[in-house]
């Protein structure tokens, strides 16, 4: 496998890894403890921007394995887009995507709190209570697992 798709798939795997422990430091007061970080505190808006990023990254080494690479501007935009082509030409299953899709529209909403403070609506900008967001969080860990591990398989089976 070439150095630079081993790479992106490094990167999915570190922001997976991430993704889980946040989303541990935010339910586990022993791990609060440890680190100072008080009870109240969660952390599930990260664990859903790492868990989409390693999905962005997953499919980063996909397309570089078939020779595409994506570039700023709009590197996300362009990314989903040449991954889409897959799928809509049945290479890759179309589950993958929807997992990928619904990471774009999580990492969206998380973005219009940055852009839109004035609307402050959605799932992940104001609930009362920051538990409501855990279910959320957890979803996308599952749905990171299952994307970042089909695609390292594929990428690892191109090998043989």
């Amino acid at each position: 496998m070439d150095s630079e798709i081993k790479l992106y798939l490094t990167r999915a795997e570190d922001e997976f890894f991430l993704a889980n422990k946040d989303l541990e430091l935010s339910i586990d007061p022993k791990i609060k403890d440890l680190l100072g970080a008080p009870n109240e505190k969660t952390f599930y808006h990260s664990v859903i921007s790492h868990a989409y990023y390693s999905i962005f990254y997953s499919a980063k080494a996909y397309l570089l394995s078939k020779g595409i690479r994506t570039k700023v501007p709009d590197e996300h935009k362009k990314t989903y887009y040449n991954f889409k082509k897959f799928v809509d030409n049945r290479i890759l299953d179309k589950d993958l995507l929807e997992i990928y899709e619904d990471a774009i529209l999580k990492a969206e909403t998380l973005l219009k709190i940055f852009f839109d403070e004035k609307r402050k609506r959605g799932i992940f900008v104001y609930n009362v209570k920051s538990e409501a967001n855990l279910p959320y969080a957890q979803e996308s860990i599952k749905k990171a697992k299952k994307f970042v591990s089909s695609i390292k398989a594929i990428l690892e089976g191109q090998e043989n």
